[in-house]
Formats: structure tokens, C-alpha cells, sequence
């Protein structure tokens, strides 16, 4: 997906909240520890509901993360597992798992991720490529594997028997209880793999996964990838030692995927069974469950051309499959995580068939039961569900799209939903499996990020990271002169409501005239606007006197599915068309000189900035693109495909879209080009076409290139100040003067 990791987005697009009372450098915003204080990652309730655990980065080193637990009954948090104690970070991931790290946007190191049995006696914890098993009942850490290839993608099985993982492009499968490692492929190699989610899967419909373990876990799903048919694109990988040439499988819009077959293995007797996903192989295996028996598995396969998602429900004793339900849409249907079967052989599933994203029930055959929720607002996510309550959790922002809460609503008798947890903000939850218990995160623009446990019915049991602006927080010395931002909202040309934020600089003279800066992103799904904490990164900004202007256009997410697909086949129009909109909006206000814009953006907010900086009668005077998709023909399948089609059904869209053909209206000297020169997301040959032809027309750019970098730079702890800095410099030169 065109999108910078959240760790970018804090770093250099996304608002900053605080002010100072001492001055915040940029040197500081990147030191440690966090500005943004001690939050809760990953967070997790154990099976048997006595414990919450999480992920805590270091105070001296807040890119390395610690394994933490909370007892529910009470007292301090407590570390459970200190990354260092078992591995010195030194070793060099392989480039798979740089490249599965990537597009799960994780930039941290130390313990990234970890796993629960469902039985609670065990936590399984990938560290640097090998695999521990944390004992609950004595607290003991064993090493499981210590091989010179990654183990990944581990997990314990439902019942506690084993633990699974992907070494070299192969699936095993290994005893808790101790012995040899069984492997349950052996032909995984060169462009084929088993248990793997390919390239453009996780990248653009966020499936990580590649196998998936039966409730009794006596069976196991797993992929067939086979990449031989995906094009290879050389990629150079230039590094501040130098340069390689890694030969990347890239399936750029109109060229052929991987193939993707699905089997299930039964362990006791080692039979294989392929599950048919039918005659057509150019498909998308979206997401793959087991039904709470485990005697069904369902596939969700999505058409090439994303218009249409069948749900396959597979018999686990045959495999024999039926199609029990059908999405489609004229545009694109969205694949998600609602998917969720229940114990009375029922599911719960979302759709935005009725024009915003909703929960429905349907019967085990696949007739719809009924719709659970209703209204002009989306459903974010289906969080959990209490079956002995017959209540759905759900997130959504039913009040305003810039707040989310946590509610519920009983699927047997739908009715109006209840609000679980307060307005004001934004909150992120993990429910827990049984119980409707829920450790929840709220954050408002003065509330940096506070995790807790609560009750079902939302009460808060006690704090799991109270993380409160106060003395000794790490934000404390800047937190006086916290600034706020001031939300409104404008009319798209079709009368759609645009939602916008303003920053203002620090000692703000309302009889002065500011320069300032549009933050852009613009793509598909990703909404910026909303009421949470802001990274204090654009802080700096503000205090180097500028204005600081956000705003949600067409397409963005959190929206009806009508606003959403407002820019299909059309990428580079009515996005471009809202920020200008935003743009001479920005440059009336009183306190705002309108002959000092910029615009920055990264990723496609590196595209919308160089589509805004060569529109006619451009109001910018500057803009600073990082890692730009310049030509959509360059870009990957699912996500191009899905809002423009291939290239050869829509060549107006693709010649419009290509930031080439606009170049002869750029302004000499007012463009920063940006981009990571290890780049495998965006890759770097979109920048360079863009310098060839400007070096071509003699029009004058500048340039910031970061060796070793990938597409997530500007949040990289060595290149992340750099960038910050050269952005800051580049606007006050042109912007300024100076």
C-alpha cells in the first residue's frame, strides 16, 4: 500500500501537539525516551484473563522493545522478558524478514511481536530470527531454536502442542514438550514457498500469515506460493558501503501475480488435501479461519479486479468447497478482518453494500441472518465478540469521523448500539476472547496515548501504562504551551464535508502573516484528520513559525463508501482538487501570507505534492515529495488495480496520473525530492524518471537521497533527524529567505 509507516507519518507528516516552555529541538524529538512517553504495543489478555500483556520500548533506547505484563488484580506492571537478557541485537535479519518487517511497517527491534497458546500456559517470543517459549507456570525461558536461518512467522498451536514457524521458504512444525523438528514442506525454494504471504498480499490487503492452525489443531492450512511468473524488477540496494542489485519478484499494475494454492494437512496420518479455490488462478486468497468446531475452514478469494469476494466454506474432513456468499461492488469491495465464526456455526461478516461498512449475521449456510448495525457512519472494526452475552464489539466513529469509541450490539436482537467507552477522542482496543473484558487506549489532542483494562461494561479496572502529561513525563518540560489544533470543515465541489486541522506557531500574533505548510497525504483509506495525540515531530515547525494545515480529502478513509470511491479510475484528481480547495482556504485566513504556501508529503503524499506543485495556477511556492509513486504503471497490482484497473483499460487515467507530463509547469527551484535509495516499496526508478526528465527541461530541483534506507525513511532512527532538518532547512529558504 502507498502509505508511510506510522512511525514516518510521526516523524515528519503527521501534526505535532505539544509548545515548550523549554525549546524542542529536533535533536530531541529524536533522542530517547519518547516524547510521546511509555505506551503499550501489542497489547494482549491472557486466555485465562489474570494477565495482560504487552510491548514496552526502553527508556535509554526507545527503538528496542521489552516484553511487560500487568496482574489484573493489581500492582506495578512488571517486565517479563528483557529483549537483551536473550539476544545481543546484533544479528542481520535475512532479507525476507526485512522485507515481511517492511510491510508490516515494524521499525523497531527487541521483541516485535509474541503469541499466546489459547490454553495460557505458554508465550511464544520471535527474537532476531530465533524463537523462546516463556513458561507461565515458573517463569522460565527456554530457547527453542537457534539456526543460521530466520525463524518466522512462529506460532504456539491452539492447544499448546507445538509451535509452527517458516524457515526458508519452507513450513515446521516442532513439540513444546521437546524433540526434532518435523517439516511439513520440503520444496520450498527459488521463487516457491509454503506458509508465506506473497509480496502484494501483505502489502496491499494486510494478510501476514500464510498457514493457519485447526481449533484442535490436528490439522493445518497452508499456502502454495509460486512466484515464477511474477516479473523480476532489479532493484538496487545502495548502502553507505555500496551497492547490490537484489533481483525482487514485483508485480507492477497489468502483469502477472504469483499463483496461490491452498492445502490442508492432516498430522496424525499426513495426508495432503489441495483445497480447490477454483479454475481461475489469477486471484487474491484475501483471508483464510476455521469454524469454532474445526470442521470447516473458509477462504476468502478476491477477483483480480477486486469487484467481486466469495466466501468458499471447505468441508475439513473432504475438502470439498461451496461458495455460501458473494460481495460485489461496481468499484472495489474492501477485504477486512470482520470475519468471524461462532460456536453456534453462525458468522458475523461487514459489508459496505448498503453504502457504509456495517456487521452482518448470516447463518452457517450463508443466508443473512441480519444486519447489525445501521446508519451514516462506518463500522472501523469488529473487535471481538461475547458469546455468552450474543454481543458484537465493534469501533466506530458514529458521533464524528474525527472520534472513534468501542460499542456493542447484540446479534440476535439488533437494536441501537451502547457506547462502551467515552467520546472526546480516539480509542484503540484489543478484546479479549471470552468475557467482553478489554484493554483499551485512549488519546485525545492533550491525552497522550493511556492503556487500561476495563471491565465488559466498560469500567476500568486499573492502569496497564497511565503514561499522564505530568511531572517526569518525558513531554513535561515543552507541555505549558501545548498546542491544540483548531478543527472545521469545507465543502468538496460535489458537497461532500472535507474535515480540517490547524496548527498555529508558537506565540501566535494573530496581526502577523504566517507562511505555511499543507501536510498532505491524499491516498486511498488513510484519514489524518482526527482528535488524537500528534506526534510532537511538526512541533519544530511550529516553532519555527509556521502554520501547519491538514485535511481529509475524497478517498480517505473512515468515510462512506460513496466519499471513498470518489477518485476510482481517477487517481491525481478530486484529492488534488479538495487540497487546492484546502489550499486557498488556507492562504484567506487573516493570519496566513498567501504568497508563502508549501506543501509535504511522503509516499503518496509525495505523489499528491508533486501533483499540487504542477497543477495550474499552483497557489505553492515550495513542496517537498519523499518517495513519490510517479507513474502508476510502476506500482503494484492490488493496490493500483484496484482504484485505476490495469493499465491497458485505462490509459487516460495512467497518462493523467503520470507526474511527467505535468513538469513543464513546476516552478524552477521550488521543488525537494526525497527518497530511500534501498527503496522496495516505491521503488527508486520513480524518482529518478522525475530527475531525468527535470534535468532534461533544465528545470532546477534539489535533491535528499538516504542510503540503506526503505520506503519508510523518514521514521529511521539514523535518517529520521536528517530528514526533519532538510525539510526545515529547504522551507525556510524558500519560504523565508533564509
Amino acid at each position: 500500500m502507498i502509505r508511510p509507516s506510522l512511525t514516518a507519518l510521526a516523524a515528519v507528516l503527521a501534526l505535532s501537539s505539544p509548545a515548550l516552555a523549554e525549546k524542542l529541538t529536533p535533536e530531541r524529538i529524536f533522542a530517547d525516551p519518547s516524547l510521546s512517553g511509555p505506551t503499550a504495543k501489542g497489547v494482549a489478555l491472557s486466555p485465562d484473563g489474570k494477565r495482560v500483556t504487552y510491548l514496552k520500548a526502553k527508556p535509554e533506547a526507545a527503538n528496542v522493545q521489552d516484553l511487560w505484563a500487568a496482574d489484573v488484580k493489581g500492582g506495578e506492571p512488571y517486565r517479563l522478558i528483557d529483549s537483551a537478557a536473550l539476544s545481543s541485537g546484533a544479528k542481520e535479519l535475512s532479507e525476507a524478514e526485512k522485507a515481511r518487517r517492511e510491510r508490516a511497517r515494524v521499525s523497531a527491534r527487541g521483541i516485535v511481536e509474541y503469541s499466546w497458546d489459547r490454553q495460557g500456559r505458554f508465550i511464544l517470543v520471535p527474537l532476531d530470527g530465533d524463537l523462546y517459549l516463556d513458561s507461565v507456570a515458573d517463569g522460565k525461558v527456554s530457547r527453542l531454536t537457534q539456526t543460521p536461518g530466520d525463524e518466522v512467522d512462529a506460532k504456539v498451536s491452539p492447544k499448546g502442542g507445538y509451535v509452527s514457524y517458516v524457515r526458508d521458504q519452507n513450513l515446521y512444525i516442532k513439540p513444546v514438550a521437546g524433540g526434532a523438528e518435523t517439516a511439513l514442506t520440503t520444496e520450498g525454494k527459488d521463487t516457491l514457498s509454503f506458509g508465506t504471504a506473497e509480496f502484494v498480499v501483505q502489502e496491499e490487503l494486510d494478510r501476514f500469515t500464510g498457514y493457519w492452525w485447526s481449533p484442535d489443531e490436528s490439522r493445518i492450512v497452508y499456502t502454495r506460493v509460486d512466484e515464477s511468473t511474477v516479473d523480476v524488477v532489479p532493484r538496487a540496494d545502495i548502502g553507505p558501503g555500496g551497492a547490490t542489485v537484489v533481483e525482487q519478484r514485483y508485480p507492477r499494475a497489468g502483469r502477472p501475480n504469483a499463483v496461490v494454492e491452498l492445502y490442508a494437512r492432516d498430522l496424525a496420518s499426513g495426508q495432503v488435501r489441495k483445497l480447490d479455490l477454483g479454475a481461475n488462478k489469477d486471484i487474491y486468497l484475501a483471508r483464510v479461519d476455521w469454524s469454532a468446531d474445526g470442521k470447516t475452514i473458509y477462504a476468502q478469494r478476491l477477483s483480480r479486479d477486486q469487484k467481486a469476494l466469495d466466501l468458499i466454506a471447505f468441508d475439513a474432513a473432504t475438502g470439498a468447497g461451496k461458495t455460501i456468499v458473494t460481495d460485489t461492488d461496481a468499484h472495489w469491495v474492501e477485504a477486512r478482518d470482520d470475519f468471524t465464526p461462532l460456536k453456534d456455526g453462525t458468522f458475523l461478516w461487514s459489508s459496505e453494500k448498503d453504502g457504509n461498512n456495517h456487521l452482518y449475521h448470516y447463518a452457517a449456510n450463508g443466508e443473512l441472518i441480519a444486519q447489525l448495525t445501521k446508519g451514516d457512519w462506518p463500522v472501523s472494526a469488529l473487535e471481538g465478540v461475547d458469546e455468552a452475552r450474543k454481543v458484537a464489539l465493534f469501533t466506530a466513529s458514529m458521533d464524528s469521523p474525527l472520534e472513534r469509541r468501542l460499542y456493542e450490539v447484540s446479534y440476535v436482537k439488533p437494536g441501537k448500539p451502547k457506547a462502551l467507552t467515552s467520546g472526546g477522542g480516539w480509542w484503540k482496543v484489543k478484546v479479549a476472547e471470552t468475557g467482553g473484558a478489554f484493554a483499551g487506549t485512549y488519546e485525545d489532542p492533550k491525552t497522550p496515548p493511556q492503556t487500561a483494562l476495563y471491565t465488559a461494561d466498560g469500567k476500568r479496572v486499573r492502569w496497564i501504562e497511565e503514561n499522564r502529561l505530568a511531572e517526569g513525563h518525558p513531554y513535561w518540560p515543552y507541555a505549558s504551551t501545548l498546542p491544540v489544533p483548531e478543527y472545521g470543515a469545507l465543502k468538496a465541489t460535489d458537497g461532500e464535508t472535507l474535515y480540517y486541522e490547524i496548527l498555529k506557531p508558537q506565540g501566535f500574533d494573530p496581526a502577523r502573516k504566517y507562511p505555511a505548510i499543507v501536510s498532505v497525504y491524499g491516498g486511498p483509506h488513510a484519514q489524518r484528520v482526527t482528535k488524537g495525540w500528534h506526534s510532537p515531530s511538526e512541533r519544530t515547525y511550529l516553532e519555527a513559525g509556521y502554520v501547519i494545515f491538514k485535511l481529509d480529502n475524497r478517498g480517505s478513509g473512515n468515510r462512506s463508501a460513496k466519499f471513498q470511491r470518489a477518485l476510482d479510475r481517477n487517481l491525481g484528481t478530486v484529492e488534488v482538487e479538495d487540497q487546492l480547495q484546502g489550499a486557498r482556504f488556507l492562504a484567506g485566513l487573516p493570519y496566513v501570507d498567501p504568497d508563502k504556501l508549501g506543501v509535504m508529503g511522503w509516499s503518496y503524499g509525495g505523489f499528491m505534492t508533486l501533483m499540487l506543485m504542477t497543477a495550474e495556477n499552483t497557489p505553492f511556492k515550495a513542496g517537498a515529495a519523499g518517495a513519490p509513486p510517479t507513474e502508476w504503471g510502476l506500482y503494484d497490482t492490488a493496490y493500483t488495480e484496484r482504484y485505476m484497473g490495469k493499465p491497458e483499460e485505462n490509459k487516460a487515467g495512467y497518462a493523467y496520473s503520470d507526474v511527467n507530463n505535468r513538469l513543464d509547469r513546476l516552478k524552477p527551484g521550488s521543488l525537494l525530492l526525497l527518497h530511500g535509495m534501498a527503496d522496495d516499496n516505491v521503488i527508486f526508478e520513480n524518482s529518478t524518471r522525475v530527475m531525468a526528465a527535470l534535468q532534461k527541461k533544465a528545470i532546477p530541483f534539489e535533491m535528499a537521497l538516504y542510503p540503506g534506507e526503505r520506503h519508510s525513511a523518514p521514521g529511521s532512527k539514523t535518517k529520521g533527524l536528517s530528514v526533519l532538518k532538510t525539510h526545515l532547512a529547504f522551507f525556510d529558504r524558500k519560504l523565508k529567505g533564509q
